[in-house]
């Protein structure tokens, strides 16, 4: 397959400069993945991140935590329970935008999933304001250099596999205020070529504005591997590209993390041990970047790696809010 010759190459090449794996406290017996990146509001440091039980899979509940030291981070108290997972954040003018995945169930199995969001000016009190297409996941939202606002779909099914060989697509449309955003505009959003061959699947995890008007996005990319107890082994790879979002055309697009980039560890199950699933970077003032990935569905992890837009604009890490 392409993607392993070019992972092959990657981690032949790579340059990783600093490997860790995030504690979390305040949530004994559960683990904690899937973060979201890293945000400042009201001058605090904090992150939503998935909290499960090692032995459950999709009973997971989404908590806020605030940084308590370098890869150390503690649940703010009383903070809202979202019963939700794989949460992000974005942040649209002066309005706090946050998502993640809800799971309904019916009859004792899944009956579908869809992303929820919520938004307000402080993120002790955010609203709901609307819910996704069904059966899609990594929904993310972006605002432009003219205040308008990017948005990627990331539909899966099987006539996506019939059409186009890949199991799933990236979509793109824009709107103009987040009233706009609705299940509708979000399926029926263009598709962006050239991002997953056969076989292949994955995702917008974080999408930025660079000065330059140009997005950049930080993805995953997927392929199944080997057999493992009778279950196909999916291969999580961290992925960087470069929208141009009024040509939408697709530029840069490369491998920027895998599992074994971050710091050993345990696994949720048997077919999950090389699983990266990036929340996305965070800028530093050395010109490097700190990307943020969920390892294995149980932990995780951040890697300074060169910023992957390097060339085509500056990132703005979120921040927001105000003290008071």
């Amino acid at each position: 397959m392409m993607l392993q010759k070019q992972r092959v190459a990657f981690e032949a090449e790579k340059q990783i400069f600093e490997s860790a794996k995030l504690t979390f406290h305040g949530v004994d017996g559960y683990d904690v993945y899937n973060a979201s990146i890293p945000f400042t509001w009201d001058g605090k440091e904090y992150m939503y991140g998935r909290v499960e039980r090692r032995s459950e899979w999709i009973r997971s509940w989404v908590r806020c935590f605030e940084k308590s030291g370098k890869d150390d981070w503690t649940l703010v108290p009383d903070s809202m329970v979202y019963q939700l997972k794989d949460p992000y954040v974005s942040l649209i003018g002066d309005t706090f935008v946050f998502g993640g995945s809800h799971m309904k169930f019916k009859g004792g199995g899944l009956d579908t999933y869809y992303g929820y969001f919520y938004r307000g000016s402080d993120i002790e009190d955010l609203y709901y304001f609307t819910t996704g297409p069904d059966w899609m996941k990594d929904i993310r939202i972006v605002e432009l250099a003219d205040g308008r606002i990017g948005v990627f779909s990331r539909p899966r099914n099987e006539d996506i596999r019939k059409k186009y060989g890949s199991e799933s697509m990236i979509g793109f449309t824009i709107i103009e205020t987040l009233d706009e955003l609705t299940a509708s505009v979000i399926e029926n959003a263009a598709y962006i070529p050239g991002v997953f061959a056969k076989d292949e699947w994955g995702g917008c995890n974080q999408a930025y504005l660079l000065d330059s008007g140009l997005i950049g996005i930080i993805g995953h990319k997927c392929y199944p591997g080997p057999m493992v107890d009778g279950v196909a082994a999916q291969i999580y790879m961290c992925i960087s590209f470069v929208l141009d979002p009024e040509k939408q055309e697709l530029m840069d697009l490369k491998i920027i993390g895998t599992r074994p980039c971050f710091p050993e560890g345990p696994t949720k199950k048997p077919h999950l041990t090389d699983v990266s699933f990036p929340s996305g970077v965070v800028a530093r003032p050395d010109g490097k970047v700190d990307l943020y990935s969920g390892l294995n569905d149980c932990e995780v992890g951040r890697i300074t790696i060169g910023n992957p837009f390097e060339g085509y604009g500056t990132i703005k890490n979120i921040q927001g809010g105000t003290k008071r």
